[in-house]
């Protein structure tokens, strides 16, 4: 129970369907509903897709180590048939992997807009740290126009609020691995 409310974050449903693709989202809510390996029949019949299209997206999710299966053999038609689970825990893994690397992202962005002073025109063309707006002669690049000295105070508390928010969302994952 407490599992499948990782699936109600759309930090989550995003994940999902970046890796499986746009069916994933149901896909993954079924099979762990189920609480028990699901046959791609099953879940094709479940999901109104075609049995290629299931497999599709389940082969996807087990590229990445969400689905998994248990492969067993008919003896009499000599077919193998497949049953999937559904890793939620891997799903939090690889969610506070990306958390972690989007943070590290931005305080390195953060980083940068402390240590450097930026100048943009006032179309705000581009904006830019002072040793190329210096090569540039502070006219700027793309209109011509004089570039000013900028305030990079707002974008540094856009950083930081984005910072903290990613670090909530990490709080609310590690809950569930």
């Amino acid at each position: 129970m407490k599992a499948n409310k990782l699936l109600d974050f759309n930090e989550t449903k995003e994940f999902i369907e970046t890796v499986g693709g746009k069916e994933a989202v149901r896909l993954v809510k079924i099979c762990s509903k189920k609480k028990r390996g699901v046959s791609d029949e099953e879940i094709a019949g479940d999901i109104k897709l075609k049995i290629t299209e299931v497999r599709a997206i389940l082969n996807r999710l087990h590229y990445r180590g969400i689905a998994c299966y248990q492969k067993t053999k008919n003896n009499t038609t000599g077919w193998f048939s497949y049953t999937w689970e559904i890793k939620l825990k891997r799903v939090a893994e690889l969610l506070l992997e990306r958390q972690a690397e989007e943070i590290t992202r931005l305080e390195q962005k953060l980083d940068f807009e402390k240590n450097y002073e930026f100048f943009a025109c006032k179309e705000s063309c581009e904006m830019v740290p002072f040793e190329v707006a210096a090569e540039y002669q502070f006219k700027c690049p793309k209109c011509g126009s004089v570039m000013e000295n900028t305030d990079n105070k707002g974008r540094m508390r856009g950083i930081r609020k984005n910072i903290k928010l990613l670090n909530l969302g990490v709080k609310e994952i590690n809950k569930y691995t």
